[in-house]
């Protein structure tokens, strides 16, 4: 009778001990899920969004529904249907960098979905993950933090009566370069280049840098006010592509985002959280339309300059955004000025 107290005993112990593990899973998943660095959210960047842009933040993975991937204009054959995040690298073995996520609406028709989610009052883009966060660690202390922004629509901007450079899908980013999980320099993005400041110098809401996302192009600056981008790193007074940014909503990225961290040396990326997708992530083909040919009668030219295209091709996502940078800026030809004054 002992022995047998003695072994119902054990096994009591045993359905003791897997029932506290099974209370226990919730805090370890949570451990795991918060061990994205604290100050890459403590320092995260908040983003004025123009007052009068219609095209607002936007769902990564709603892109997908609303597209098809083309190459040269003909849909890809044997792509996987549905695509979605966890499978749109796919497309890398079928048309690579020629695969354009296109339209299935007509765009001149300004459908409802290019239009975004407009954060509510807390700053948060409500049922849109518009944001990815990824973290790459160079070692020594030293980690770059990018804060990449999505939008479905880039408006471009007026010239001579004409909108120029219009296009489907619109990544956007700042980088904060950290030492010892202290902010040092921030990377706007601007078009095809950007430009880069002391942290020291810029505008804050409490130790957050301010971002302004300009007008239908969201290109990013760090003041309010209009900004020349005729030429990469020359603001003139009045220059022929300009950009204009105020304070009108404020978006905080970090509040529906994926995050990451990326290793350089395997090219993998790790999800702080199990339940993010990331295969995405290794797309490299274009998140919007082709540009349309001449033919196409949505397209417009100003006197036949290819310069002056109404409708431009799709941007690139982060794979293409140069994550593992020497500098702040990318490397792209241009100077990398990391200026220690805020200027437009």
């Amino acid at each position: 009778m002992a022995r047998f107290l003695t072994m119902e005993f054990q096994l009591l112990l045993i359905m003791l001990s897997i029932f506290q593990l099974i209370l226990a899973a919730p805090a370890l998943l949570s451990e795991r899920q918060s061990t994205v660095p604290s100050y890459a959210l403590e320092y995260a960047p908040l983003v004025w969004l123009y007052s009068t842009d219609t095209y607002l933040p936007s769902d990564i993975g709603a892109q997908l529904v609303h597209t098809k991937p083309e190459d040269n204009f003909t849909v890809v054959a044997n792509a996987l249907n549905p695509l979605t995040l966890d499978n749109l690298d796919s497309l890398n073995g079928l048309g690579g960098t020629n695969v354009y996520l296109t339209s299935v609406d007509d765009i001149t028709q300004d459908p409802a979905w290019l239009k975004g989610v407009a954060p509510d009052s807390t700053g948060k883009t409500d049922g849109a993950v518009s944001c990815a966060i990824i973290v790459n660690d160079h070692g020594s202390g030293l980690v770059d933090v990018f804060y990449m922004y999505f939008y479905a629509y880039n408006r471009g901007n007026v010239v001579l009566g004409q909108e120029v450079g219009d296009h489907v899908g619109d990544w956007e980013h700042n980088m904060i370069r950290f030492q010892n999980g202290v902010p040092s320099e921030v990377w706007y993005s601007q078009h095809a280049n950007g430009e880069a400041f002391e942290y020291s110098c810029l505008e804050k809401q409490g130790v957050r840098p301010v971002a302004y996302s300009a007008n239908g192009s969201h290109a990013n600056y760090a003041i309010t006010g209009k900004h020349d981008h005729t030429i990469p790193n020359l603001n003139l007074p009045n220059g022929l592509l300009d950009d204009y940014t105020d304070q009108g909503k404020l978006w905080d990225p970090t509040l529906s985002a994926y995050s990451y961290s990326y290793d350089v040396t395997t090219n993998t990326y790790t999800p702080y959280d199990p339940s993010y997708p990331v295969n995405w992530l290794h797309f490299v083909g274009e998140w919007g339309d082709q540009q349309y040919p001449t033919s196409d009668p949505r397209q417009k030219e100003i006197l036949g300059i290819a310069l002056t295209a109404k409708y431009v091709g799709g941007p690139t996502g982060p794979e293409d955004k140069q994550l593992n940078r020497t500098q702040v800026c990318p490397s792209n030809g241009d100077a990398c000025i990391v200026s220690p004054v805020l200027r437009p």
